[in-house]
């Protein structure tokens, strides 16, 4: 039974995120810096091939099963972009601040309907790193982008990130309500059945 799990990320919310929706299971996440696992290039051009890069990387240098995922926002209007490269939209050295900078700029002349955007996770489990079936799942989560900053939970987008259905933004819900309705939530709640039945 597999009780550590290598999490290949440096992002603080995400291993935030990760850590409690694993605890449920008793699964412990550790993150890879703990394991002195440096961030390996990101050169895939989707997010499944960027999560195998990353979980692949962790399992040879860890030595032990890992989990990566890959996300990103897509808006509509741009075309799908800043998708893949949403965590360095706003260049090398950015900062939330500065993608969520870029993103508004790029969207201010366009009304509130045509600024439609989803969240993408990809997700990723292998058990070591020559595993030629990795568990792989994407999710995506639906809503428009705002010109305007909510709220002060969760990170990345998610101040703009406005949920029609709700009338609030990602920022503006409880971590709680965001694990059970996020693309990523949705992807981990798959990856958890997809684990129930090994």
């Amino acid at each position: 039974m597999i009780k550590k799990i290598i999490l290949s990320s440096s992002n603080p919310g995400k291993l935030k995120e990760f850590k409690q929706l694993f605890k449920t299971i008793n699964i412990d996440i550790i993150p890879q810096s703990q394991m002195n696992i440096k961030d390996v290039p990101e050169t895939g051009l989707t997010f499944i091939e960027n999560a195998l890069i990353k979980a692949r990387n962790a399992c040879k240098v860890g030595g032990m099963s890992a989990i990566a995922d890959d996300s990103g926002i897509e808006v509509d209007a741009l075309n799908g972009d800043p998708g893949i490269y949403s965590a360095r939209y706003g260049g090398t050295n950015t900062t939330d601040d500065k993608n969520n900078q870029k993103l508004i700029e790029n969207l201010k002349n366009i009304p509130s309907d045509g600024r439609t955007a989803r969240y993408q996770c990809a997700l990723v489990f292998m058990k070591h790193d020559k595993d030629p079936s990795p568990i792989i799942i994407q999710e995506s989560w639906e809503g428009i982008i705002n010109l305007t900053p909510r709220g002060t939970n969760g990170f990345g987008y998610d101040p703009y990130f406005y949920l029609p259905t709700y009338k609030k933004t990602a920022a503006e819900i409880s971590p709680t309500e965001k694990n059970k309705i996020s693309h990523r939530g949705k992807a981990l709640k798959k990856l958890m059945q997809k684990f129930a039945e090994l």
